[in-house]
């Protein structure tokens, strides 16, 4: 029980448990208070490259163990962290793997858990806020609007071999989502917007690049499926990111809340040419 929260009868970690949670996007604000309720609470916490450190700084008692896996670059492997996580629980650690984003939204949180179950090590699952959904809210679009979508697909741009999945049938995804949201698909975008140009989707498709979502650093790129590949290129812009591919994307010129905060004028409002109030919607 951590007296910063508020009265609740808060789980407690107990020794020689795991609890895999969601870190969230990045701005530590989006953190739960579960999670919050865990960091107080471990002996040692193994996380990920795209975890903030004023998060961990928010668990000064515990031992920080860094376990990031990013594309192209060296990284521990993944049996090597899960085995990890049950050498600690052994030993009687109250373990936190804190993720960022999900722990089960493209983030190796189920194979971590069927591991640690495994090997009979009890576990808890905090969920987080997936950078898909939060990291497009800050940057003003809504995954899902009813005069824009009724379905919304989210892909991971590679797979365990760090290639563009094979197992992804970009003509079904192109033909039955009308968005969607790619995550990690820097590397691969020609061929994935190639992909989806073939299957029909047009050139002046809009799309939004955001990359180091909810944080400081964020930057959003507004451009199309046939321009894309350029205007990665001339923006300078690296992983990670979030790709989002739809007409969610232009509501952001009515919604870019922080650039309204910051003073800015709506661009639009009404970018989606309705001819109605949107209450009337």
């Amino acid at each position: 029980m951590i007296d910063s929260l508020p009265s609740h009868p808060w789980p407690e970690l107990q020794p020689g448990w795991v609890w895999l949670c969601g870190a969230g996007p990045g701005d530590p604000g989006l953190l739960t208070l579960h999670a919050l309720n865990a960091l107080r609470q471990a002996d040692v916490i193994v996380y990920d490259a795209l975890v903030q450190e004023a998060i961990l700084d928010w668990a000064p008692q515990a031992e920080h163990i860094y376990a990031g896996k990013r594309g192209g670059k060296p990284s521990a492997k993944q049996r090597d962290i899960s085995l990890r996580l049950v050498d600690l629980a052994r030993a009687g650690k109250r373990v936190l793997r804190l993720k960022g984003g999900d722990p089960f939204v493209f983030g190796r949180g189920g194979e971590e858990a069927q591991t640690l179950v495994q090997h009979d090590v009890p576990i808890r699952i905090i969920p987080g806020i997936s950078a898909g959904i939060g990291g497009l809210a800050y940057a003003g679009i809504p995954v899902t609007h009813r005069d824009v979508n009724q379905s919304v697909t989210f892909v991971t741009g590679h797979d365990q071999s760090g290639n563009t999945p094979g197992s992804l049938d970009w003509r079904a995804i192109a033909t039955g989502s009308q968005v969607i949201v790619i995550y990690m698909g820097m590397k691969h975008i020609a061929r994935i917007a190639g992909e989806l140009i073939s299957a029909g989707r047009p050139l002046s498709e809009p799309v939004a690049v955001v990359t180091t979502a909810t944080t400081e650093a964020q930057q959003v790129l507004e451009t199309t499926l046939g321009t894309i590949v350029d205007d990665i290129d001339a923006a300078g812009l690296e992983p990670p990111a979030i790709i989002c591919v739809g007409r969610a994307v232009e509501m952001r010129q009515v919604l870019d809340w922080q650039a309204m905060a910051a003073g800015a004028a709506p661009r639009n409002l009404d970018p989606l040419g309705r001819g109605r109030p949107a209450e009337s919607a």
